[in-house]
């Protein structure tokens, strides 16, 4: 019984060993060929359960989803003799599984190495022809699709690959040259800054010019003013005094002279030499001398 129960188990052995040498099966996402001692019998196989011979026929898979492959950072020259560092990356797929494993034989590092060149060379090409405003902003999205167009041509013919798309990631400008567009950005900020600075100087001493020409209008308006209402006050007041004097001319007199006793009297040393009848002492003298 026990033999019988270990000959059961080899032959199921066997059987899943067969079985397992005989089918395989290809998954959606991949893509394969048969070979029979290396030759290529049976390409692109679809995907589910197939048969093969053991020790005859042998099974490459290969990853049929999209790839992205970085291409290195690489300074090109443009139209104006200036360099551009480029750091781009492309989008590919194996279109010719036959074609794929023949010139790559399936392996995904040997298809870059063959890929990227054909990307540089591209690169270097369409930069050549334009100048770095084209490169970087102005005809930037027409020279990428230029670009997948030409290589995709290229990698499908030798390589069986299909180039979804190239993309240019960022674009520099070398180091000597970054700072030489700084240099040259200051000193434009600077002679910017200084005309901006005379500007201001020139405004300042016209306006200071306007205002000093404004005080002098308002001071000369401001006195002339004044003198009229002075004017007109001290004619008010010589006219008034004329009419309250002019009503005893006599006592006016009086008043006058009284004035005039004050005006040269003011000082307790003062001394005045006059003629006893001198009309100055008019209203001292006594009534009747």
């Amino acid at each position: 019984m026990p033999s019988r129960s270990m000959s059961a188990l080899y032959a199921t052995l066997v059987v899943l060993f067969l079985a397992n040498a005989m089918f395989y099966t290809v998954q959606a996402t991949e893509r394969a060929v048969l070979l029979r001692f290396g030759e290529v019998v049976e390409a692109d196989l679809k995907p589910g359960l197939h048969f093969k011979i053991p020790l005859v026929h042998e099974v490459r898979r290969f990853d049929g989803r999209l790839q992205v492959s970085d291409s290195e950072r690489t300074e090109f020259l443009t139209k104006e003799s200036k360099f551009l560092i480029i750091d781009a990356y492309v989008m590919w797929r194996v279109n010719d599984v036959k074609r794929y494993f023949t010139a790559t034989g399936g392996l995904a590092l040997e298809a870059e190495s063959r890929l990227m060149p054909l990307v540089r060379d591209g690169l270097k090409n369409r930069v050549s022809e334009r100048d770095v405003h084209e490169v970087v902003a102005g005809q930037r999205e027409q020279l990428m699709l230029n670009l997948t167009k030409a290589v995709n041509t290229v990698a499908m013919r030798e390589f069986g690959i299909e180039v979804v798309d190239v993309r240019v990631k960022r674009v520099d400008f070398p180091q000597s040259t970054v700072e030489s567009i700084y240099n040259r950005m200051r000193t434009e900020r600077e002679r910017e800054a200084r005309e901006h600075r005379a500007q201001g100087t020139e405004m300042s001493d016209r306006i200071k010019s306007e205002a000093d020409r404004q005080q002098r209008v308002i001071l000369a308006d401001a006195y002339r003013q004044a003198e009229t209402l002075r004017g007109e006050g001290d004619a008010q007041v010589a006219l008034i005094a004329r009419k309250a004097f002019g009503q005893d001319t006599e006592f006016y007199s009086f008043y006058r002279s009284l004035q005039a006793y004050r005006n040269s009297f003011n000082r307790s040393d003062d001394v005045l030499v006059l003629k006893s009848d001198s009309e100055f002492l008019k209203y001292m003298r006594k009534p009747g001398k």
